[in-house]
């Protein structure tokens, strides 16, 4: 596998993300897509790409967190 294909693959889920209505969902979505670009970001040593998706990860772990314990 090249690693352009999870670069493809977390753009995806980042498109799947904004098309929730569901915020849990939207976080779950879009973190998936984060982590997918921090690693491919990191293979490519696309040192932006990795760092800035790898913020948005921790973003959207804290929002989720926020949210499990609003529950």
């Amino acid at each position: 596998m090249t690693w352009e294909y999870l670069g493809y693959i977390a753009s995806v889920f980042l498109v799947i993300s904004l098309m929730m209505s569901n915020v849990v969902k939207l976080r779950w979505f879009n973190l998936t897509g984060c982590v997918c670009f921090t690693i491919y970001g990191v293979m490519i040593e696309a040192w932006p790409v990795a760092f800035t998706n790898g913020l948005l990860a921790l973003v959207n772990l804290y929002h989720l967190y926020k949210l499990h314990r609003a529950r």
